[in-house]
């Protein structure tokens, strides 16, 4: 895979104290000159208050959370190439550093390649009938009012749109299964409405006895129907890393990682998990957190398989599929304060920007479990967060980690 942009952005670093004002001051110029907008509320200056409203409810202010960057991340994307730095907000040590690492990882073997391959958010509303033989005719009523109910949810947005209708019976309720078009929003508030208007007119046509809008409630839970059919935006990342790199920057090999990708495989198959990969959570919720999305999602987002494989050429193949990306890059909290700022940083800001947002997040998961699957092969895991995850700010003041 080609690279157009070999020459890589470095991070400005302080190895004695990193966090000495220039190192800092520094790090905030190399944003500063690549960022089209200000930057000021991420470097420090006051939110207005006014900027939450809609947000939150009996307002006292606004939390701090520190805000590192990671990478130079590259990747190829259905906008084209991208190299950027990745804003991660994060309380714990070790974790930007060792995203840094597998995103050098990606860059030096040319950059990955991501794609979303599905949007499609849904909405599971249940009515109970008096009968298993009254849902299933509730079920045929609801197979033939697509035209009806994509009606119902164009008088309720602007943006989204109904594009399919799946009734499905258990015993005598029926789960109606609605899936939507979002735009570059989650939509979840659309949906909903939408979800409800639908199952109220399939009550009151069919007779139901009962409806509940949220009546089989995959929100904000790792389930394993979202991992299956997908929810939000589904992504699929890969990159083939050449085995001199691999040994060279993580000093592991392809082979180590395949057997222990399969050994994992093992421990998730029994513990009967959605989530395949190693640290899908940590990449997501600190990435999520800085760009103002509903971290609630995160336990949706982070289910997926991570695939790791030796190639015939001796070169090292990962893959990770995210079938639940909950994002968006409008509404919400996404356009305000510091949140702005970060998706600025990454191009992510405004309509048009949903699966580029979506896109990234793959690689960004991608760079985090390739890092740590090969520190776990090398034991150096604990090593690292013992001199960079532990608040000992005069041992090691800018260490750098090498997971």
């Amino acid at each position: 895979m080609p690279d157009p942009r070999p020459d890589a952005v470095r991070i400005p670093r302080d190895p004695d104290d990193d966090f000495q004002p220039s190192a800092i001051e520094g790090r905030r110029q190399l944003l500063s000159d690549a960022s089209e907008g200000s930057l000021a509320h991420l470097f420090g200056a006051p939110v207005p208050m006014e900027e939450a409203r809609g947000n939150i409810e009996n307002l006292v202010g606004y939390a701090q959370v520190p805000v590192g960057l990671a990478g130079p991340l590259r990747v190829e994307t259905s906008a084209g190439w991208r190299e950027v730095l990745v804003p991660m907000a994060t309380t714990e040590g070790a974790l930007v550093a060792s995203y840094s690492r597998g995103m050098r990882l990606i860059g030096e073997a040319g950059g990955a390649w991501s794609r979303v391959v599905a949007e499609q958010l849904s909405q599971h509303p249940v009515l109970v009938y008096d009968s298993a033989r009254a849902a299933l005719a509730a079920a045929d009523l609801c197979r033939g009012q697509f035209d009806r109910f994509a009606a119902i949810v164009a008088g309720a947005t602007n943006h989204g749109s109904l594009v399919g209708v799946e009734p499905q019976v258990i015993g005598r309720r029926l789960i109606l299964r609605l899936v939507f078009r979002t735009g570059d929003a989650i939509g979840i508030n659309m949906a909903a409405r939408a979800a409800d208007e639908i199952s109220e007119w399939v009550a009151r046509d069919s007779g139901a006895l009962e409806r509940f809008v949220h009546g089989q409630d995959v929100e904000k839970r790792a389930n394993a129907r979202a991992l299956v059919e997908g929810r939000g935006r589904s992504v699929v990342c890969d990159v083939t890393i050449p085995r001199a790199v691999l040994e060279r920057v993580t000093r592991t090999t392809p082979e180590a990682l395949e057997s222990i990708s399969r050994t994992y495989a093992r421990g998730f198959a029994q513990m009967g998990t959605q989530n395949w990969a190693v640290q899908s959570a940590n990449g997501l919720a600190a990435v999520l957190l800085a760009c103002g999305q509903d971290v609630a999602y995160l336990t949706e987002c982070a289910t997926g398989f991570l695939d790791l494989e030796c190639t015939a050429a001796g070169d090292l193949h990962a893959a990770i599929s995210l079938p639940s990306l909950l994002v968006g890059t409008v509404g919400g909290g996404a356009l305000k304060g510091t949140a702005r700022e970060c998706l600025s940083i990454l191009d992510c800001v405004g309509d048009g920007k949903g699966n580029l947002f979506a896109e990234l997040l793959g690689a960004i998961v991608l760079a985090g479990d390739l890092s740590l699957m090969a520190a776990f092969c090398t034991h150096e895991f604990v090593a690292a967060h013992e001199r960079l995850g532990r608040n000992r700010p005069a041992s090691n003041p800018g260490g750098e980690s090498r997971t």
